[in-house]
């Protein structure tokens, strides 16, 4: 099953993933939201559309923008609208 942690937190852990790009796109209702701060950061995928972020923070320590979610994807991307994705050192294992 995979799994997203940091700092010896899980941060995501589901079945129901989706894999895009090499990525593990994490359902909504399988994120703790507890340890995760919205972001106005925001960037473009010419497939995807507009990707929002989402500052982790565990124990007073935050890993700015390590999280990221398509709200409103392009058709091409429909299937992971909402899920989240993680990077900048948030351990992945699928």
């Amino acid at each position: 099953m995979p799994k997203a942690t940091w700092k010896g937190v899980t941060l995501a852990e589901s079945d129901n993933c989706i894999v895009v790009e090499g990525n593990q796109y994490f359902p909504p209702d399988s994120v703790q939201r507890a340890y995760f701060k919205p972001s106005s950061t925001h960037t473009t995928c010419p497939w995807k559309g507009e990707a929002s972020y989402y500052t982790i923070e565990v124990d007073g320590e935050a890993n700015r923008d390590a999280a990221w979610f398509y709200p409103q994807p392009k058709e091409a991307a429909s299937q992971i609208k909402d899920y989240v994705a993680f990077w900048r050192g948030v351990n992945v294992e699928a």
